[in-house]
């Protein structure tokens, strides 16, 4: 119980006077970074953007781009300053915040900061709008481990698959992905040449010689699985029969090598929609380019991208990414496993599904190979430094590890938890520890020791149902 008692008047005043008014933070300036220890320039703080609205321009013939980036975003600290994030190879010509002109800088020393300073300070809480003009030449960016992502030139146009650090080659981001946010893209291009996009086509406009392409994505998605891939492509258009209307562009050259494969890419997403939940977006496709200085696909958001005609189980892994990875992503660059791993375990069952083998049959061949194999490391969970993210052993020990954790909890539980994680965390971020304490609560089982077996330990795991059975087997003797 509580008792009310009164107070004079006069002592209330005396309190209220003695209680001295709470400050508003003095501006700051944002960090450079968002705090991945990985990637510690990608990314920045405080802000939280909504949406881009992009206008770009790119001629094949000299790798010249050009753009207007309207940003939209809302402060999350008072700021005297903020960074984007926009590679050197583009230059930055005009600056405003919210219709005021603002300073900036791209100091040379950093390779992707551009420094903006408002007119005035943004006050916390508040929403506020960037319009950044550029221009220069095309290049992508070189990751750790040796590969392209960004906007890479090919032969008839450019092949555009961010991951993990490519975006700030064509446009100015906040290159993180815990930021995710809404796109509309417009990409003009000459005549003759296709700019394809994720989401929605919203229109195609003619002018003089050039064609303007613009692509709506209405659902937050990170900045690195956005694409605007140009070249030479035959467009095809269609539904599911589960009703997900699909966009496919493939380059001439690809035709014959994809046919096959894109027939079944109707059926690969409705599959995928009725073993993990819903559709997470407004629609589906593919864009299958000829790019041999890639080397790899990419989840693009709706619409994943092929360096060559895909085989049915490289298709399904990417498919299966518009879950894992593009509606739930990871919140930092270790727990790729959480993308990789998961997709390729996906593309096991797939495999399973049309009368291939099961992904209890792809365990056993990989539980098949020697310690010694290169397979088992780095651990998925824990592949040590950016250089190491798309190891094999994220993609097959990761997968491995689900197929495991399938057999160890029974499939009721398995799926319950696969489907749940995606509900709890759809169209955000998740850590590897928030899905292993989500895989105990449902289970409701103690995995901690199954889950550093499998993907936290440096070396081949062990089952220890296996090995409990072995020991037993002894004692018998």
């Amino acid at each position: 119980m509580t008792r009310t008692r009164r107070v004079p008047l006069f002592l209330l005043a005396a309190v209220l006077v003695a209680i001295p008014l709470t400050a508003a933070a003095a501006p700051a300036p944002g960090a450079p970074g968002a705090g991945d220890p990985y990637f510690p320039t990608q990314g920045n703080g405080g802000y939280d953007v909504q949406g881009y609205r992009l206008q770009v321009a790119f001629t094949p013939s000299t790798d010249k781009l050009s753009g207007t980036a309207q940003i939209n975003a809302t402060a999350t600290q008072s700021l005297s300053r903020f960074d984007l994030d926009l590679r050197h190879s583009l230059t930055a010509s005009a600056v405003t915040v919210n219709g005021a002109a603002a300073a900036w800088r791209q100091p040379p020393s950093r390779v992707q900061e551009l420094v903006i300073t408002p007119a005035k300070p943004i006050a916390s809480g508040s929403s506020f709008s960037v319009v950044v003009k550029y221009a220069g030449i095309a290049k992508p960016v070189i990751d750790p481990d040796g590969s392209l992502d960004g906007f890479i030139p090919t032969d008839d146009g450019a092949f555009v698959a961010s991951e993990p650090q490519g975006s700030p080659s064509w446009f100015p981001v906040n290159d993180t992905p815990t930021d995710k946010a809404k796109f509309d893209v417009s990409i003009t291009v000459p005549k003759g040449l296709a700019a394809v996009g994720n989401g929605q086509l919203l229109s195609v406009t003619r002018a003089g010689s050039g064609t303007t392409w613009r692509w709506l994505l209405g659902r937050p998605v990170p900045s690195y699985l956005v694409t605007a891939t140009v070249g030479e492509f035959d467009l095809h258009f269609g539904t599911t029969p589960g009703g997900i209307p699909y966009t496919v562009a493939v380059d001439p050259t690809q035709r014959a090598g994809a046919a096959l494969t894109l027939r079944k890419l109707p059926a690969t997403v409705d599959w995928f929609s009725s073993v993990y939940g819903r559709y997470p977006w407004g629609s589906a496709g593919a864009i299958i380019d000829r790019a041999p200085r890639v080397g790899y696909a990419l989840e693009t958001v709706t619409r994943p991208v092929f360096d060559s005609a895909p085989d049915e189980l490289t298709l399904a892994h990417e498919i299966a990414h518009q879950w894992f990875g593009d509606d739930v992503t990871l919140t930092w660059w270790r727990g790729i496993w959480l993308n990789e791993g998961f997709a390729e375990f996906s593309a096991w069952l797939w495999d399973e599904h049309t009368g291939g083998r099961t992904a209890a049959q792809h365990l056993d061949l990989l539980m098949g190979l020697p310690a010694s194999s290169p397979i088992w490391n780095p651990p998925p969970a824990d592949p040590g430094n950016a250089a190491h993210i798309f190891s094999n052993s994220v993609y097959e020990r990761g997968a491995g590890a689900l197929q495991a954790l399938r057999e160890k909890v029974g499939n009721a539980d398995f799926f319950a938890i696969m489907r749940g994680w995606l509900r709890a965390h759809a169209y955000g971020n998740g850590t590897v520890g928030e899905f292993v304490a989500y895989a105990e609560r449902v289970s409701g089982m103690d995995l901690t020791r199954f889950f550093h077996e499998w993907i936290y330990r440096v070396g081949k795991p062990y089952s220890p149902e296996a090995s409990a059975a072995a020991s037993a087997q002894v004692r018998r003797r």
